[in-house]
């Protein structure tokens, strides 16, 4: 049987490439082996997405990042310590997929007549599964990394399409994650900016507070790539049902991810095991059935996993071996009751929508 297409919001490909010095373009299996014996980083031999499992998974079209926060002061993952040097590592991710474009592995979609044609080759049942590029929207997951507004313009001329302003923690445009800040002036006039470009807007790891600005000042497009139920998973990083319903009421998208503790609240990064916890991929249904109830329909759900967002196996569902394990939710949802039509419109047809309703304004 043919597999559905799936579109993933959020993949943060190119930091694994370039940070966790990853060549994705390999087989899984190879990478894995490569990683065996390192210990630098907790997911070391456990990542599950690379170009060739996307491919078997029909995950043929994502979001994919370009990622670099400034702290001053700290020297963790994806951080940096000024704006100069956290917009140069933009640029070496940014390199990193012109190369998979030079070698035909990936093709960057920054428009509708790119996305017609983009579905249109992976629709061709008669083109080799190995012969299909991952086609990718480009976004920019924390703004830290534009050095001043200016920057913007440069990002949206080599592609940039969607943008969130805020990662974890405190940030230069507006604060994010595990903090109770807010959108900053120069995050306002950010926004500006972008909606004069009609960019999209990620309301993702926006505080409460920002996201109230973001929705009451933005008019442009907006989702949220990477998003789960705080409801079901009662912490800063989840949306409330107030939220959800300001989210429904602008046309967006959620995008539900795969990292344990934003499905179970009892998970603790670095400690928990997925396993002894059962924590599946089922668990992602309760929290696209708690967005549905409130929207009164499947039109606002999707895909967003952030596989290989800083974790691998350690701090994915159990019952997850890599990417292509996204297919299982066809089997999951249909037990759900959910219908073909809903399944599309989760796996795919929802963000399409959305891209063809923000685009055709371009």
């Amino acid at each position: 049987m043919k597999k559905r297409l799936i579109f993933d919001a959020h993949l943060d490909l190119a930091m694994n490439a370039i940070e966790w010095n990853r060549d994705i373009s390999r087989p899984l299996a190879e990478i894995r082996q490569c990683e065996r014996n390192l210990e630098d980083k907790p997911d070391r031999g456990k990542g599950t997405v690379c170009l060739p499992e996307l491919r078997k998974g029909n995950v043929g079209l994502v979001v994919a990042t370009q990622l670099a926060r400034v702290n001053e002061s700290s020297y963790g993952p994806t951080t940096w310590n000024s704006a100069q040097q956290a917009w140069a590592m933009t640029q070496a991710q940014l390199a990193w997929y012109r190369e998979m474009e030079a070698m035909g592995e990936m093709v960057q979609i920054t428009d509708l007549s790119g996305l017609d044609k983009h579905l249109a080759l992976w629709n061709d049942e008669e083109i080799a599964e190995g012969e299909k590029p991952i086609g990718y929207i480009l976004s920019l997951e924390g703004a830290d990394s534009l050095v001043n507004i200016d920057y913007l313009y440069r990002a949206y001329e080599y592609g940039l399409r969607a943008l969130g302003l805020s990662h974890f923690g405190p940030g230069r445009y507006a604060d994010g994650t595990k903090t109770a800040g807010r959108i900053h002036p120069q995050g306002l006039e950010l926004m500006k900016v972008m909606g004069e470009l009609n960019m999209i807007l990620d309301v993702t790891h926006l505080t409460d507070g920002g996201f109230n600005q973001a929705l009451d000042m933005y008019e442009g497009p907006l989702w949220a790539s990477h998003h789960n139920v705080r409801q079901l998973v009662p912490n800063q990083r989840q949306l409330t049902d107030e939220q959800i319903k300001k989210l429904v009421g602008r046309g967006a998208v959620i995008g539900g991810m795969l990292d344990c503790w934003a499905l179970d609240i009892r998970f603790i990064d670095m400690v928990s095991d997925p396993w002894q916890l059962d924590i599946r991929l089922e668990q992602l249904v309760d929290h696209w059935d708690h967005i549905c109830q409130i929207a009164g329909n499947t039109n606002h759900i999707g895909i967003g996993s952030d596989l290989d967002g800083i974790f691998g196996t350690e701090q994915s569902p159990w019952d997850l071996d890599s990417i292509v394990d996204l297919q299982k939710f066809e089997d999951v949802l249909r037990r759900r009751r959910y219908s073909e039509a809903d399944i599309d419109n989760i796996f795919h047809g929802n963000w399409l929508r959305f891209l063809r309703n923000a685009w055709k304004k371009v």
